[in-house]
């Protein structure tokens, strides 16, 4: 598969108008014969099952000649666009698929092992893709028209999805879907490529020792993936509590408490933010507190829960590296209705986090951790981190395959002890054996 996305041809394009016209014919010819009212007190399995019949006798009656796989793809599409989301149905039920990017009705576009490729598919017309667009924010209760033109909310199934129509999107109405990513754990990313066993060691290990952890990378990298996997490794006896916008984490832990934000509602009252959230997670008794993105003035109440007896605390941010992370979340915090000077929100960054794990997504689709930094600033004093793994990697071959390996660099001395005195014996691979603690621990093992 090449790396860029393969563009339909006109003649692809219109065929597919064409079939999408199609459907709508029979569509109207089937919700003629049937009765709305007895299919809605069906099961969905038998409501499909009967319209399939119905429709089959339809096109056995006045349809075309159709080969058995023209006859039941017809069949399908119809009965998809009359029950659910049409010509989108089999795309979310491929689970290779993990976005589904909408381009106005002549350009659907979908995401397969990091890479985009273009579908040879496309809507009948503009008010098809609004219908469609309608039936998926009314089933989370919101609206989408002139005077509201974005919508952002979680499909009942999990799906993320964002809505941008006319007179904003001047390419027509736009949709994305970002699929609920599966849950994987730590060992199953070192066999994506992810990460490796001696990385996997010493993040289990910050995560055991209660160490600050913040996620970072760029949109599509995997901060969620990886924060979930992270996640896993926190004891059973602790009680969590995972505020996100729309609740993706999958804690098997029994003791989890699921908070999820609430956007406004048509009347443009009810709305419940991240910050909210947050400071009401403060009084619930929180061993650890998990946010799944921070995003603005929020960043400020988690800093500071960090920093007043819950470490061991995790979340994400957007930034392209860990210095970056470090300014972004600054930025952040500055956003709060608390007028803070910059030298304390240093000092507040300083004492609340201890390491940040930088995601990158490749050109090649692969997403790996690039960076384990850990912050070794003190007070009001510049940011400064020490690297203590980085991912080299090599110019991309002919393979279109990017190649690399990771390097290991010592881990600062206050850390190795922090890991030791909490019982958690750091990589021989980064260099700390070094250090008395740790050849301690090694004479203990």
């Amino acid at each position: 598969m090449s790396l860029r996305a393969r563009i339909s041809t006109p003649e692809e394009q219109n065929s597919g108008r064409e079939d999408g016209h199609l459907v709508a014919t029979y569509r109207a010819k089937l919700l003629e014969e049937i009765d709305l009212a007895e299919m809605s007190s069906l099961q969905a399995a038998e409501r499909r099952a009967r319209l399939e019949r119905v429709l089959g006798h339809i096109i056995s009656r006045e349809g075309p000649v159709l080969s058995t796989q023209e006859r039941a793809s017809l069949i399908r599409r119809v009965v998809d666009e009359a029950l659910g989301l049409g010509i989108l149905e089999p795309l979310l039920e491929d689970a290779s698929i993990t976005e589904i990017m909408v381009n106005g009705p002549d350009h659907i576009f979908v995401e397969r092992g990091g890479r985009v490729e273009q579908l040879q598919m496309c809507f009948a017309s503009n008010e098809q893709l609004m219908q469609t667009i309608e039936r998926i924010v009314s089933t989370v209760n919101r609206r989408v028209d002139e005077a509201t033109p974005m919508v952002d909310a979680r499909l009942p199934s999990g799906e993320r999805v964002n809505v941008i129509i006319p007179p904003l999107a001047l390419s027509g109405p736009t949709l994305t879907i970002r699929r609920f990513p599966r849950a994987f754990t730590l060992h199953e990313m070192i066999g994506l490529g992810s990460l490796d066993e001696q990385m996997l060691m010493l993040l289990a290990g910050f995560v055991r020792a209660r160490f600050n952890v913040i996620v970072s990378g760029a949109t599509g990298s995997g901060k969620t993936t990886l924060l979930n996997a992270l996640s896993g490794l926190i004891p059973e006896r602790e009680r969590i509590i995972t505020i996100e916008d729309s609740a993706e984490l999958q804690l098997q832990q029994s003791h989890v408490i699921t908070l999820e934000s609430r956007p406004p509602n048509v009347e443009g009252k009810g709305q419940v933010s991240i910050r909210d959230l947050v400071r009401n997670s403060l009084r619930m008794r929180p061993d650890r507190i998990i946010v799944g993105e921070v995003r603005g003035g929020e960043t400020l109440d988690m800093l500071q829960a960090m920093s007043t007896g819950h470490d061991g605390s995790l979340a994400t941010v957007h930034a392209n590296n860990a210095e970056d992370a470090l300014m972004r979340l600054q930025t952040l915090a500055s956003m709060s209705e608390i007028k803070i000077p910059f030298e304390a929100l240093k000092d507040q960054i300083n004492s609340a986090l201890d390491v940040v794990v930088q995601l990158t997504r490749f050109p090649d689709g692969s997403r790996r951790v690039s960076e384990i930094a850990i912050l070794d600033s003190h007070g009001r004093e510049d940011y400064r981190i020490a690297t203590v793994c980085r991912f080299n990697a090599q110019p991309m071959g002919g393979d279109h395959v990017v190649h690399g390996k990771w390097e290991y660099l010592p881990i600062p001395r206050r850390v190795a002890d922090r890991l030791y005195m909490a019982g958690e014996p750091a990589p021989p691979a980064f260099g700390v054996a070094q250090h008395a603690s740790q050849l301690a621990t090694r004479e203990a093992l």
